[in-house]
């Protein structure tokens, strides 16, 4: 299958499909996030753990479904996810990863194989990223993909369920919208709870503990008009957050962004 091409135009990944945007990504082709990336197709944040806090970790997400709606969990040291995606890897197919060492950040890598360890276990948790081809088939516009940007993401201060170790602030992404879109956005996401569901905020940030709506903690800032209001969704990059408080000494995620697009289909993840 020949690799797709990449768009720096408007920066983003120009798949179709789930296996032709990992291909693009395991090849090195893109590096860069991943939305607006095979539309229509499901795609997932991730996190990989040592198999001593897996249950642990799958108690937190089960705790905490709107930021951690779990899509599909490994076997200890198995890196495929045949569930998710034919020949997905998860050492290859994610576009960058993050490097824990005791909840500190110490490094960011494209290709994780020489990290691979036989206890880790792999968790993919629902992304946001795949109910915005819905969202705009919805006639509703995505400001950061118009811009060519990566989703704006902030910590909050809504707390999570803790469950041994895993603890910390819930992680959101926002869109900004008008009204009556948003209503429609509500509507829209409020069937799909395996990628976060209906917002868990509208309207002003501090509220939930956002200082400055143009300083993302994660992604990019994107351009907010007068008559818009944010809308903010619970965010799988939660764990991230939970990670640097738990303090692990060991664990892999993705970069905020830049996820794993599998090959399950939107409307396989509808609750009608």
């Amino acid at each position: 299958m020949p690799t797709p091409n990449v768009s720096s135009h408007n920066a983003s990944l120009s798949a179709k499909t789930g296996i032709e945007a990992r291909l693009a990504i395991r090849s090195g082709a893109w590096t860069g996030h991943t939305s607006g990336s095979a539309p229509n197709h499901v795609q997932g944040n991730v996190v990989i753990l040592p198999v001593s806090l897996a249950n642990d970790f799958l108690r937190f997400c089960q705790r905490n479904p709107k930021p951690c709606p779990l899509l599909a969990v490994s076997e200890p040291g198995d890196p495929y996810l045949p569930g998710l995606g034919k020949d997905l890897d998860i050492r290859t197919d994610v576009p960058e990863y993050r490097v824990w060492r005791h909840g500190t950040l110490v490094e960011e890598v494209t290709d994780v194989s020489l990290l691979w360890r036989a206890d880790l276990v792999t968790f993919v948790i629902g992304c946001s990223f795949s109910f915005e081809q819905p969202l705009i088939d919805a006639g509703i516009p995505l400001r950061h993909i118009l811009e060519g940007r990566n989703v704006a993401m902030y910590q909050t201060n809504i707390p999570t369920q803790p469950a041994g170790p895993f603890h910390g602030p819930m992680v959101v992404s926002m869109r900004p919208m008008r009204a009556a879109h948003a209503i429609r956005a509500v509507q829209v996401t409020s069937r799909m709870p395996n990628v976060h569901g209906a917002p868990v905020h509208l309207g002003d940030p501090a509220l939930i503990g956002i200082a400055d709506i143009q300083r993302p903690d994660f992604g990019d800032p994107v351009t907010i008009l007068p008559n818009e209001l944010p809308v903010f969704w619970a965010c799988g990059v939660t764990p991230q957050a939970v990670v640097m408080e738990a303090k692990p000494e060991f664990c892999i995620t993705h970069a905020p962004g830049k996820m794993l697009v599998t090959d399950l289909l939107d409307r396989d993840l509808l609750f009608s």
